[in-house]
């Protein structure tokens, strides 16, 4: 499950989900998504908190799809970079 990209004059746009590759794991992705929200308390404070935001403004089904969608890029890129996972961490504006 590669996410979607789409890139134009060297600023990339990922997109969501995309319906190719493997459905049945973007189904466990999507199935998955809700007890990640329900335990958004555990989670990593970046985490927590765009959920958060994102609860406030949209309907709990779009946000377990965007959770998804965030899952599935994170598992990419460790995937792909071979590295270990690491919590992301809070911008911190000045």
């Amino acid at each position: 499950m590669v996410p979607g990209e789409h890139s134009s004059g060297g600023k990339q746009t990922l997109l969501g989900i995309s319906k190719r590759g493997n459905s049945y794991l973007r189904r466990l992705f999507v199935q998955g998504a809700p007890s990640v929200l329900q335990q958004r308390h555990r989670q990593a404070p970046a985490l927590s908190s765009w959920l958060a935001q994102l609860l406030a403004r949209k309907h709990q089904n779009v946000v377990i799809v965007a959770l998804a969608n965030k899952l599935v890029r994170m598992a990419w890129a460790v995937l792909c970079k071979g590295e270990h996972y690491r919590a992301p961490v809070l911008a911190v504006s000045t």
